[in-house]
């Protein structure tokens, strides 16, 4: 059996700031408000010849150039069964149990998620994340998202499940 290693990355670097509300329920949810999000991941991969298993700058780089792309916006979940969602000239008008909320669409990210909470944020970073390292040899990997200190969700893939956990 070959041998695996576990590779864990959790860098300063790897963070992005964004707006969101977490819905509860179709009456309930959050004032819009902002955290200072915190991205690490564990892979695991056979060992190479080499005694690498993976390259940590690739996988450094890749949570990095995620972690921009969610920085500095407002972030909606677009699946969500509880809003609607539609563009308005520069806006987005979101429905929400009775409330009407606009915002500029180029402040605004709509994610396919079905809440803005950091459990939902993990897995769409894991997807990304696995989406980027097709054809690698990866057995597992994990992302966590952390919104302060002592406070994250993570989301698991396993090569033997072929999905997300």
């Amino acid at each position: 059996m070959d041998r695996l290693a576990t590779l864990y990355i959790d860098k300063e670097s790897h963070k992005f700031s964004a707006a969101h509300y977490t819905i509860f329920s179709a009456t309930e949810r959050e004032r819009l408000h902002g955290h200072n999000y915190s991205v690490s991941a564990m892979i695991a991969a056979p060992m190479g010849a080499n005694g690498f298993a993976a390259d940590y700058n690739v996988y450094k780089q890749r949570i990095k150039a995620l972690c921009d792309e969610l920085d500095e916006y407002l972030i909606l979940a677009a699946a969500s069964p509880h809003q609607q969602i539609e563009e308005l000239d520069d806006n987005y008008r979101v429905r929400f149990n009775g409330e009407e909320m606009q915002f500029l669409r180029t402040d605004t990210l709509l994610l396919p998620i079905v809440n803005a909470t950091v459990e939902e944020f993990s897995h769409y970073l894991l997807q990304r994340l696995l989406a980027a390292s097709q054809g690698e040899a990866l057995v597992e990997a994990q992302v966590c998202v952390a919104s302060g200190p002592g406070q994250k969700g993570c989301a698991s893939w396993r090569a033997m499940d072929e999905g997300i956990a």
